[in-house]
């Protein structure tokens, strides 16, 4: 799908849209407020429209508040008026009842809404100058096991919704020819190991993470009864002496890669190169926006990459996927196969070693 080539407003819709830009921030916390505190709710019962008195009573708002987050409502095509009742539109009905949409929401709320008043700080000092909102940690990997909730539970909410959609479908490809022996680099919770052991009785699955995030994959294994064929290797993939353990026969990475710089991607690569056999294979499964079927969907993951740049760590993002397909070829592996839409969103790199590695490695 050709996206982005063109100027798609008119002088008309550029103006209008600068407007929705200009008062964002009011519209994000207004849609916030008619979710949360039952408007949405209330409307959406109310088959014959609803007054604002109405609204009011059935939410416990005061007619004042009720009134004006209605009438800012009907401004974002929340909900529509006819002889002064209101309606819950289409785009009310998703905020209230579509799972992605909530997920993409609490994240954006309390996630990334008040780091990202330092995002121009963070591209100017190339760190995420909007995590001190969440913690004190140099990255939010390093405090992602203790940040506070609600962030918490929301990033791991967004997290697992578009993992969860595309493991199934890459575990099926994986059941073609499943390798003895997995390593899951940046394993996280530990739930594509547990879907591995779970699925395939004779694989045993290597785990690498930072020690925190690994601690809560062991104990998702071992609540399973699947700790036995599990090896745990706790390391810091930035630390330039660190390597990664050998004798794995395919090296997975799922929704990782996205989590650093261009240099850091090519050197966790070449780690990852170095530790397979000659025969070893390299599995990459990653959201790029320039392969998304739908705008919305592009859109999400470009704006996705400005968390990166403000919470996350300041150098990373949502890749375009030219740029990310030279990285790879730059750590010295070849892209066997290409796979777009798997769950939905994502592409699976399959890989192998470069028989001729690039950088003169």
């Amino acid at each position: 799908m050709a996206m982005y080539d063109k100027d798609p407003l008119t002088a008309m819709q550029a103006v209008s849209a600068a407007q929705w830009l200009a008062f964002a921030p009011l519209a994000f916390q207004a849609t916030a407020v008619m979710r949360d505190r039952g408007v949405l709710a209330a409307l959406a019962k109310a088959a014959k429209g609803s007054s604002i008195d109405e609204v009011a009573a059935a939410t416990g708002l005061s007619a004042y508040a009720a009134r004006v987050l209605l009438e800012a409502g009907l401004g974002l095509n929340i909900v529509w008026r006819r002889d002064g009742r209101f309606f819950l539109g289409k785009l009310g009905r998703f905020l209230l009842d579509d799972e992605m949409t909530r997920v993409n929401f609490d994240f954006t709320r309390d996630v990334c809404y008040q780091a990202a008043a330092h995002l121009g700080e963070s591209l100017d000092q190339g760190r995420p100058a909007g995590l001190q909102e969440l913690g004190p940690w140099p990255t939010l990997y390093e405090g992602l096991s203790v940040m506070p909730e609600p962030a918490l539970g929301s990033w791991h909410a967004f997290d697992h919704f578009y993992s969860d959609q595309a493991f199934p479908a890459a575990l099926d490809r994986l059941a073609a020819e499943p390798p003895p022996r997995l390593l899951d680099v940046g394993c996280n919770t530990g739930k594509w190991a547990q879907l591995c052991l779970t699925r395939f009785a004779a694989m045993e699955v290597g785990l690498v993470d930072l020690a925190p995030q690994l601690q809560r994959a062991r104990q998702r294994l071992e609540q399973a009864g699947l700790e036995q064929r599990a090896q745990f290797h706790p390391t810091d993939l930035l630390d330039p002496q660190a390597k990664l353990p050998a004798g794995y026969d395919l090296a997975w990475m799922s929704q990782f890669l996205d989590c650093f710089s261009d240099e850091q991607i090519v050197a966790i690569l070449r780690k990852v190169r170095e530790s397979l056999g000659p025969d070893g294979r390299v599995w990459i499964l990653e959201l790029f926006w320039d392969r998304q079927r739908f705008e919305a969907a592009a859109f999400s993951l470009q704006q996705t990459s400005l968390y990166f740049a403000s919470v996350a760590n300041g150098n990373s993002q949502m890749y375009d996927s030219a740029v990310f397909l030279g990285l790879v070829e730059r750590a010295g592996l070849e892209i066997s196969a290409v796979t777009d839409g798997v769950g939905g969103y994502h592409t699976l790199l399959e890989c192998r070693a470069a028989r001729r590695p690039a950088g003169g490695l």
